[in-house]
């Protein structure tokens, strides 16, 4: 007899200032928390107080540093503070550039993907290839929506794009909320969500019922895709 093991979609909350969100995110079920290092960013952290919020950190959550075209020593300065376990890039690094600092600083990483409205499914394939060729650190695509600035964009893009064999290990983002994310999920059955802007009273601030709510929404879009196996 074959047992079935449920697929449970991992969640990321980014964009965190503050004490009291990272403790929500964390009682809500999180998965990994994201820190901005981008000074363009609303949500924008300095290494030191990034620091104490991952002092706060269970075992088993992971932290993660968003940097939009920054350099090796940028980033090692930062780590030389915040002890992120992963790497996040959302600028215009190249694969060897991303191979590059990876390398440096010894960590893994997430590329992010900008999806455009001309963005076809091969190219995603393509840009993955890319990044896995250059690094053994790279550990996957974050699918966000192409806007003018860097960082998360807070719009959503056409999920039809993702091809159906990089959904199981991408991550998804770009304009996700609680009235969205369960369809999301059972539409791209993507490894992991991520959600910013979505969850916030205002742009770094988060809102710790929007988390649980989101949270559940996930949940509740994994039983569903169980309950149809």
């Amino acid at each position: 007899m074959t047992l079935l093991t449920k697929h449970r979609t991992r969640i990321k909350i980014c964009g965190l200032t503050r004490a009291e969100d990272v403790a929500d995110a964390v009682a809500a079920g999180a998965d990994a928390v994201g820190f901005v290092f981008y000074a363009e960013s609303p949500r924008f952290i300095k290494a030191q107080q990034a620091a104490v919020l991952i002092t706060q950190l269970p075992p088993f959550v992971t932290p993660v540093g968003l940097f939009v075209n920054a350099s090796a020593t940028q980033v090692q300065t930062v780590l030389a503070h915040a002890p992120l376990a992963m790497l996040q890039f959302h600028g215009d690094e190249t694969p060897q550039q991303c191979a590059a600092i990876a390398a440096a600083v010894k960590r893994p990483f997430m590329r992010a993907a900008r999806i455009a409205a001309t963005t076809q499914p091969e190219d995603l394939l393509e840009y993955e290839l890319a990044y896995r060729t250059a690094s053994p650190f790279f550990s996957g695509l974050l699918l966000d929506t192409l806007v003018d600035s860097y960082g998360g964009s807070g719009k959503v893009f056409d999920w039809s794009l993702i091809p159906e064999e990089l959904a199981p290990r991408a991550v998804l983002s770009g304009g996700l909320n609680v009235a969205n994310i369960t369809e999301a999920v059972r539409l791209v059955r993507p490894h992991a969500v991520d959600v910013s802007s979505g969850v916030e009273s205002g742009k770094g601030i988060k809102d710790g019922s929007k988390i649980r709510a989101f949270i559940a929404a996930v949940q509740d879009a994994d039983n569903a895709i169980a309950g149809t196996a």
